[in-house]
């Protein structure tokens, strides 16, 4: 299969589809009480069925907005609205009832496709209030919906499982659409860690550019079907793309309970490759170092030998023949036990959305847990770059994909430009034209491309910079990393613009919430890594988690600055 020569998303599936064993499994949601499991058969019918209805309600180019957990039912959807010639428009299941309504307002979608009634409950009020919107279409027991909620136009609600279980005539085959790849697949709205959200545009084409890489990358890591569990949300452009790959190379996905049950979903799926956020990994790397840390005796000597050997073999350097010996023992007594934990047939960690730090990347990769940076944004569909397993360089995220062409700019910059770009913002020229400019997408982000091999490595954030009172740029994310990868402090906030110090915020792990003198101690210890300019001064101890729940947080686990900035204001301002 040629993905260049594919002119849609719609092909990708039907080719697949066709290719695969009918009566393989799919896709299948780990929720004990919704065990349904979906052949390559059913999910192809069930999209037909689901599409039909779909195409009597939309135009060609309207969106539909589709708010659920990761379950199998969001792919068929998610395809449905594409063969229909319909744009989805994913949506977070944590957003609050006034991020829907901007939404909806903003997007203006015909169609809303819902998973249950938590997630109706934030939506109902706006739906009755706006005529654009047509229909409703609802994953669970419409029976149940319609006597929980006194709603106005019960008319405008369909049951997804009464579709699926139509029969499906000979005329609903998938015929020859009309998208083309410059045809838009998605809105995607970024997470905005400033303002409301800006939707992004993504063509079938720009997907398909991605995918392209994403094959590439992911191709050593199978000598057999390939296995993927989902967790990330699907509204999240890095998770979105993943289910395409999914698609491409003719997986069986997982889809995870709930993230509270991570660990034992990863034990049942056993899974070979895995994305996540940097934020997982940093609490993966706390969580594994802490349990490490407690072994004496031999046990520590092996754990010790297992990150100085895994450590030398990440930066390829020379093996002599006892370490050579050593390494393979401790791969037996050590890294098989860790790898166990997940299930025992992983070959690789996924890291996107974010910087990973470089201390917990050689870590991971040192104790059998290979774990490829890669980076991007909504804006390039979202991957630009991406280590490949043979040849990590922890320090950087790789080189581009192919497809994309990357520079820098003089002021270091990154500049993308190629296919996976986005058309632009919805309803938002003006936008576009800032960030677009002669085909050169501005990233926003500061790197380097290393000469001798291609490889990007990111340096800063643009806009995150903090320029202090004497006018010298200080990189916030590093610091944090270095603080949040003690186990003592679970997050924390760096503040200093325009300001003689920097002064942090900390939310300490709850075993140390009282103990003000030890996190004191941790923040000294950390200053002697620290230039004179990059110091943390004083520091101010807060009892409250930056969380999705209190919007101190996007979707994507990013911290909202401005957001943080604005609540802690006066305890900041008070530690100068």
């Amino acid at each position: 299969m040629n993905l260049d020569n594919l002119n849609n998303l719609i092909e990708l599936f039907a080719y697949q589809a066709n290719k695969q064993n009918k009566k393989d499994i799919f896709l299948q949601w780990l929720n004990p009480n919704n065990k349904k499991v979906y052949t390559w058969e059913e999910t192809e019918k069930n999209i037909l069925k689901l599409s039909k209805v779909i195409k009597e309600t939309i135009k060609e180019g309207d969106r539909c907005l589709l708010v659920s957990e990761n379950r199998p039912e969001w792919l068929v959807s998610d395809l449905a609205i594409m063969l229909a010639g319909g744009i989805t428009v994913p949506a977070y299941t944590t957003y609050t009832e006034d991020d829907y309504k901007y939404l909806i307002q903003d997007c203006e979608p015909s169609l809303i496709i819902v998973s249950n009634n938590e997630m109706l409950n934030k939506l109902n009020n706006t739906i009755d209030e706006k005529d654009f919107i047509r229909k409703v279409i609802v994953f669970e027991d419409l029976v149940k919906v319609l006597n929980n909620f006194k709603l106005i136009k019960k008319e405008k609600y369909l049951d997804f499982n009464s579709i699926v279980k139509k029969d499906l005539l000979e005329q609903d085959k998938i015929e020859n659409n009309k998208l083309k790849r410059t045809s838009p697949a998605c809105i995607i709205y970024t997470s905005g860690t400033g303002g409301n959200p800006k939707g992004v545009i993504l063509s079938h084409g720009g997907i398909l550019n991605n995918l392209v890489g994403a094959c590439e990358i992911t191709k050593p890591l199978f000598n057999s079907r390939p296995v993927f569990l989902t967790w990330l949300p699907l509204s999240h452009s890095y998770e979105h793309c993943v289910q395409f790959l999914q698609i491409a190379v003719g997986a069986k996905v997982f889809y995870a309970e709930k993230i509270e049950k991570l660990l034992e979903n990863i034990s049942e799926a056993k899974p070979i490759v895995m994305t996540a956020v940097p934020r997982f990994y940093q609490n993966l790397y706390n969580k594994i170092n802490m349990n490490l840390k407690k072994q004496t005796g031999l046990k520590a000597k092996l754990i010790e030998a297992t990150l100085r050997l895994g450590r030398k073999k990440l930066l390829n350097q020379k093996l002599t023949s006892l370490e050579k010996l050593l390494n393979l023992t401790v791969d037996i007594l050590v890294r098989r036990k860790i790898k166990n934990q997940f299930g025992g047939n992983l070959k690789a960690f996924v890291s996107g959305g974010g910087a990973l730090d470089k201390e917990i990347g050689e870590f991971l990769n040192a104790v059998g847990l290979p774990t490829l940076q890669g980076y991007g944004l909504t804006e390039t569909s979202p991957v630009v770059s991406c280590n490949p397993i043979d040849r990590i360089k922890i320090e950087t995220v790789g080189p581009p994909f192919k497809g994309n062409k990357v520079k820098i700019a003089e002021d270091g910059e990154i500049l993308v430009k190629g296919e996976n770009v986005m058309l632009g913002y919805w309803n938002k020229k003006e936008e576009t034209e800032k960030v677009i400019i002669n085909g050169w997408l501005h990233t926003g982000d500061i790197g380097e491309i290393d000469p001798k091999d291609g490889y990007l490595k990111i340096t800063d954030r643009k806009k995150d910079i903090i320029v202090s009172a004497g006018g010298d740029n200080i990189s916030p994310a590093k610091i944090e990393n270095m603080i949040t990868n003690e186990p003592e402090i679970d997050q924390c906030m760096v503040y200093g613009d325009k300001k003689n110090y920097l002064v942090a915020l900390i939310v300490p792990n709850k075993d140390f919430l009282n103990e003000k003198e030890k996190i004191n101690q941790v923040i000294e210890k950390i200053n002697t890594k620290l230039t004179l300019l990059e110091k943390i001064k004083r520091i101010q101890l807060i009892d409250e988690n930056f969380s999705i729940e209190n919007g101190l947080m996007t979707p994507t686990m990013k911290v909202k600055r401005k957001k943080v900035t604005e609540k802690y204001k006066n305890q900041l301002e008070n530690l100068y």
